[in-house]
């Protein structure tokens, strides 16, 4: 079978498809027939080698895919041949609140991940796709659904139908965000830059949209549109350049969830801008197995169809890449592989 390898730090160029043999199943271990995997931010973190992890040899990059199990091994009962699976980005983190051990280890950072034809997982690692979700949708979901759904859903203070939701940007947990919250009966306020990108996201059913180069001090025309109470969360991907801004926005007693950091990280926080207004700052890694199965049921449920800006070729995995790195995806960046 064929799979993606690369070395972080080497950058895109340094993506290699490699063929690799076949090996036998362990116990408890499931063989799954790749057939879409999904981008993220953090895929690009690694092959820059700026993730938070470093690894001295080559992996198989990218923790979002779906599939069909092919073959499983002895103890297996979790799945069954022909099933259509998902993979969490964290195999050993399967419920409960997190841990050392639970993220000891990462698809696609410090261990092989998706991008290939055929993996081999763990049982625990895997989640069942509902019957109406297609695979390019499921593959969508380990990484960013998952994250949009810790930070509104799980880690934030109880959100209500119609508190407020801000969400910066237009990338793949933003627009899952929007999505999510809206299908929730949440108000949504959502930034870019770009007022074509601002358009697509009222036709999603923002209810309100920040171009941040009109309004460079965003932060205000937030608390304008709210009326001056602000965003009961905030989803904070931009890092040291945004993240005083997104805690001015927020309302108070509301939670502030730092997920990413498209500008960098740093940036100094003065404590009492969170202590006056009783307001809390929550570092969102992902989440769990159940929290994989919480968000799928839900989309489900609700109709939700993720938004797919883009649908690459297995060999067009390094375009798929630069398009990610380009910036000009709106919603998620997803590579076919069957």
């Amino acid at each position: 079978m064929r799979a993606y390898q690369i070395l972080p730090g080497d950058g895109i160029d340094g993506l290699q498809c490699v063929d690799f043999p076949e090996r036998e199943l362990g116990m408890g271990e499931v063989r799954v027939r790749v057939h879409a995997v999904s981008l993220n931010y953090r895929d690009l973190m690694v092959a820059s080698g700026n993730y938070l992890v470093t690894v001295d040899d080559p992996i198989i990059p990218c923790s979002d895919g779906a599939g069909e199990v092919l073959a499983v091994g002895a103890g297996v009962s979790r799945v069954q041949v022909g099933d259509r699976v998902a993979a969490s980005f964290f195999p050993y983190w399967q419920d409960g609140p997190t841990g050392p051990d639970k993220i000891r280890h990462a698809l696609g950072g410090d261990i092989d991940g998706m991008l290939a034809e055929e993996v081999v997982l763990s049982e625990d690692a895997l989640v069942k796709i509902p019957p109406g979700m297609s695979f390019v949708d499921a593959s969508t979901m380990p990484c960013a659904g998952v994250t949009a759904w810790n930070a509104i859903f799980v880690s934030s203070n109880e959100v209500r139908p119609g508190d407020t939701v801000l969400l910066l940007g237009t990338g793949g947990v933003s627009v899952l965000g929007l999505q999510l919250a809206r299908a929730a009966g949440l108000r949504t306020i959502i930034t870019s830059s770009s007022d074509e990108k601002l358009q697509r996201a009222r036709e999603l059913g923002a209810h309100h949209t920040v171009n941040y180069r009109t309004f460079p001090e965003w932060q205000e025309e937030v608390l304008r549109l709210t009326h001056g109470a602000g965003a009961h969360v905030v989803l904070e991907v931009g890092g040291q350049g945004t993240v005083n801004r997104s805690v001015s926005s927020c309302a108070m007693g509301g939670t502030v969830a730092i997920i990413g950091g498209v500008s960098g990280f740093g940036g100094e926080v003065n404590p009492a801008t969170l202590l006056a207004s009783a307001k809390r700052m929550v570092g969102i890694f992902v989440g769990s197995r159940a929290m994989l199965e919480q968000v799928m049921r839900f989309a489900d449920t609700s109709g939700l169809q993720p938004v797919v800006d883009r649908v690459f070729t297995f060999d067009q995995a390094r375009e798929a890449y630069r398009h990610m790195e380009s910036g000009s995806h709106f919603g998620k960046v997803v590579i076919a592989v069957r």
